[in-house]
């Protein structure tokens, strides 16, 4: 699905977040326009366009809120977070510059308005991990503390918190769930603010995560289901396979093998190189392949940040440690597995991690059809959300509203 943009990988993102209008992260209007503004695979046009566009919302949101129209404070505060983190996402490729970190806490902070301005139904938190902590929102249908079922919700490879209320907090309160997001290292705030970089024991993210949710009286800890997204695919079902007080997962979409989606992507002169250890060549071949493949050189310069690599090389030896090989099995919960019809990134691999599993499971493919054939369904949250939400209710046993 391409709309507004012929690369596909700004196509992806612009559909991506177009997608959040259906919860009203974004509008249409202002990001067809925006996008009108933006050279196809220029990483600071996509910067100079997003960061206008959210400039410019933000200012009418603070002066709606000077107004006193606080619903309409509320709805520009959240779109603003949005454009703020689309203006970020292409500059990783220097982890120095000053703009990641601006924009990002632009984005939480226009986040942060919006959801005081909501209530508190929606919360901020900060959950206990190591020697520091996560950042994290807390949804709930109401401000009563009636222990409720319970969705834990982390992004993948290139997430931040402010974006998973769309994905998973929205559909959770409208069916009578609360919702824990949180961003893990390597995501959001922690990779940004705290430089903690991704690691591949997952499990020692989201026992805290299940932890914290314990501690609250609404919470029903009988009835915890963990979703994944993206590269949270791997994540949740590595989680899973060593975090044994969860009822659900849901891997969208399943991740089998980082290291071998890595490979699938990168030129095959490279991983020639590569393999017979020719870093240096290895480097120059993908640095010149990047300049005409914006997925490619996303991919790089993502990874290389997130994963605190100092090379291609070295990314690829990081990569090796992100695989379910052997660990799928311990997996003790019902498991639904989603898989894309479109994705660019694991092809075939959620019905690798659908095959290995031993517990009850579902496999839940999405199409060009339904206009769900994006990597995590993106622009198709409507029917991501029947399958899921659908599926949960039926494995906690739950009427379904």
């Amino acid at each position: 699905m391409k709309v507004a943009f012929k690369d596909d990988h700004f196509a992806f993102e612009f559909v991506r977040n177009l997608g959040f209008m259906y919860y009203g992260g974004a509008d249409l209007g202002e990001m067809i326009a925006t996008a009108g503004q933006i050279a196809e695979g220029d990483f600071e046009s996509w910067f100079a366009g997003w960061d206008q566009r959210a400039k410019r919302v933000l200012a009418r949101a603070e002066a709606d809120l000077d107004a006193g129209h606080r619903v309409s404070a509320r709805g520009g505060f959240l779109r603003a977070s949005t454009y703020f983190r689309m203006a970020e996402f292409y500059l990783h490729g220097d982890p120095l510059d000053p703009r990641i970190l601006s924009a990002s806490q632009a984005s939480q902070k226009a986040y942060t308005m919006g959801a005081a301005l909501t209530g508190p139904t929606w919360e901020p938190v900060s959950i206990p991990y190591e020697e520091t902590t996560l950042p994290g929102y807390f949804y709930k249908p109401d401000t009563s503390d009636t222990p409720r079922p319970t969705i834990i919700f982390h992004g993948g490879f290139d997430s931040s918190v402010e974006e998973l209320f769309y994905y998973g907090g929205a559909p959770a309160v409208l069916r009578g769930y609360n919702c824990l997001t949180f961003d893990g290292p390597g995501q959001g705030a922690p990779m940004r603010e705290q430089n903690l970089p991704f690691r591949p024991d997952w499990e020692k993210v989201v026992s805290p995560a299940v932890d914290y949710a314990l501690t609250r009286p609404d919470v029903d800890g009988d009835k915890l289901v963990l979703i994944g997204m993206s590269l949270g695919g791997y994540f949740a079902a590595r989680a899973a396979a060593f975090e044994h007080r969860l009822r659900g997962a849901v891997f969208f979409d399943g991740v089998y093998d980082f290291h071998e989606s890595l490979r699938s992507l990168l030129p095959k002169e490279a991983l020639a190189a590569y393999g017979d250890s020719n870093f240096a060549q290895c480097e120059e071949i993908v640095s010149e392949k990047m300049v005409t493949n914006t997925a490619l050189r996303w991919v790089v310069t993502q990874g290389t940040w997130s994963l605190r690599a100092s090379g291609v090389a070295d990314l690829i030896d990081r990569s090796k440690a992100y695989s379910l090989a052997g660990i799928v099995d311990q997996i003790s919960c019902p498991c639904l597995v989603m898989e894309a019809e479109g994705d660019i990134f694991f092809v075939g691999q959620p019905k690798r991690v659908f095959d290995e599993l031993r517990v009850p499971k579902k496999f839940a493919a999405f199409t060009a059809e339904d206009g769900a054939e994006n990597h995590c369904q993106s622009g198709a949250l409507a029917y991501k959300d029947e399958v899921v939400f659908n599926w949960i209710a039926e494995t906690l046993g739950r009427e379904p509203l």
